[in-house]
């Protein structure tokens, strides 16, 4: 049984989604243990992305490369949702993952806002040219001498 090289194996994509949320939570704390918004784990978090596919065995080029995006950008949004679920919840006396359930879109969105600043979009934008880069290159076979 052939396989379809254009496709990513389930494996990766397990891995990727495992990858983008454990980061995510590992920024979190990051941020309470720091106590800094810690924008610069973004960059880490598209490397952890580009891993993931390759420990999954997904092969570079386009696809991966949009997976990669698409993984880092979630783990971006997911740790400043968390990041705001976790200073709101703070002050009303409640949990984390409490206050990440109750928060809105729209509040939510209103804080990441103002949130960040330059620095911290600069860090976002590093990131994702990362996880593009990343996507894109992977080990090329050698060459075949015949």
């Amino acid at each position: 049984m052939t396989t379809n090289p254009s496709r990513t194996p389930l494996t990766a994509l397990l891995l990727l989604l495992c990858g983008s949320l454990g980061f995510a939570a590992a920024w979190v704390l990051a941020m309470r243990a720091l106590d800094t918004h810690a924008a610069w784990l973004a960059p880490l978090a598209a490397l952890d992305a580009v891993l993931m596919l390759r420990l999954g065995r997904a092969r570079p080029g386009v696809a991966n490369a949009a997976l990669a995006l698409a993984a880092t950008a979630a783990s971006i949004l997911l740790a400043n949702w968390g990041i705001a679920a976790t200073e709101i919840g703070r002050s009303l006396g409640l949990l984390p993952w409490e206050s990440a359930l109750r928060l809105g879109p729209a509040y939510a969105w209103e804080l990441i806002r103002l949130a960040n600043g330059p620095a911290q979009l600069g860090w976002y934008a590093l990131a994702l040219v990362v996880a593009v880069f990343g996507g894109l290159s992977g080990r090329r076979p050698a060459p075949s001498v015949r």
